[in-house]
This record gives structure tokens, sequence and C-alpha cells, in this order.
């Protein structure tokens, strides 16, 4: 695995990382465990995890919907604001994709330079390295 990845994880890859879940890929599992890799969680995710804690979508994240910034600093992880700049680019997609959490990670790794750690397939249609 080529060293010093800058890796910006999909709200999936934080809770499986978070649970120890097997849908987690091995080769993600072992990016995120290497500490000479940034790992970083977008602002976009802690309002994507708040957001469906709240209308029942994620039932099982209570604890990381009420003490996300702790959860994330407690692994070593680095949080990446959304930049006005982050804004506009996830603004200006002309895509047909529509979620809004997604466009703002596709934003964030296209204008940080960094990789995805995402199952999501449909990111690789967007110029983003991913990594799964």
């Amino acid at each position: 695995m080529e060293s010093r990845l800058r890796l910006l994880l999909d709200r999936h890859a934080l809770i499986w990382w978070l649970a120890g879940d097997e849908h987690l890929s091995h080769r993600a599992q072992e990016a995120i465990a290497d500490e000479a890799n940034v790992i970083a969680v977008s602002a976009a995710s802690a309002m994507e995890v708040a957001t469906k804690f709240r209308i029942g979508k994620l039932p099982g994240a209570a604890l990381l919907a009420q003490d996300f910034e702790a959860i994330v600093a407690g692994q070593g992880f680095v949080e990446l604001p959304i930049s006005v700049t982050h804004a506009r680019v996830a603004g200006e997609m002309n895509i047909a994709h529509k979620d809004p959490f997604d466009r703002f990670l596709i934003a964030q790794a296209q204008a940080e330079g960094m990789t995805l750690i995402s199952n999501e397939a449909l990111f690789d249609n967007f110029a983003v390295n991913r990594l799964w």
C-alpha cells in the first residue's frame, strides 16, 4: 500500500470502521489503520449522520450522532470543514446525482486532492479517486 495517503471517509466507511463491521473492505481497513495516512471526515458526514438519525434512517447511530466530534477526534481523524469553494463546486456539478451529502464529498475530494474511501461505485463517474 502506498504510504501517506490523504483519505476522506464517506459515512458508510466511518460507521463500519467504528463498528468493526465486515462490510468495510480489507483494503479500506488497512488504509484507515495505517498511521502514515491522513484520514479526514467531512462536516457533510456529520450533518448526514445527525439528519438520518433524527429522521429514523440510522437508528443505531445515536452515540455517533450525539458525539460526532469527540468520536472522530478519538480515532485520530481530521475534521474537514465545508469551505465556500467546496460548496460552490458541489453546486456547480452538472450531474443527475442529487444527494447533497455525496455532492459535498465529491467536491471536497476533488478540491483537496483526496481519495474517497467508499463502497459507492457511482463516485467513479465524478473524477475522484476511490479506494475500496
